[in-house]
């Protein structure tokens, strides 16, 4: 079984447009697998509608202890360098580049920082 939440992210669509459009909270792969092969006109549209600049999942893994998990990107992220599970020590996670700078964004995804390293201005 798969959640509706796998199917969104499978279908590459909101979890509020799986819900608005009747997906049922668990299906199976074959149920799935139906609405790949023969998608509804809704996925159609919205599929169309994509311009690509943003994608509506994005996969984050903890460079430090490999946690996985799927989200949506917000607005206000950047490119980031890496992102690390919020309870990792500054020892654990990469150094910093040398002549570089270090940002930090919290609340990224579930449990995540994001981190983005730039080169310093001369």
């Amino acid at each position: 079984m798969i959640s509706r939440r796998d199917a969104a992210i499978a279908l590459e669509i909101p979890l509020e447009m799986a819900q608005r459009h009747g997906l049922p909270k668990w299906m199976s792969e074959a149920e799935l697998g139906a609405i790949l092969d023969a998608p509804p006109p809704w996925l159609v549209q919205s599929r169309a509608n994509r311009t690509g600049k943003r994608p509506v999942w994005v996969h984050l893994e903890c460079t430090v202890c490999g946690y996985e998990e799927a989200a949506r990107p917000k607005k206000w992220w950047p490119d980031f360098s890496f992102v690390a599970c919020e309870h990792h020590t500054k020892q654990e996670v990469p150094e910093r580049p040398a002549g570089f700078v270090r940002t930090e964004f919290d609340g990224v995804g579930t449990r995540f920082v994001g981190v983005v390293d730039v080169q310093a201005p001369a």
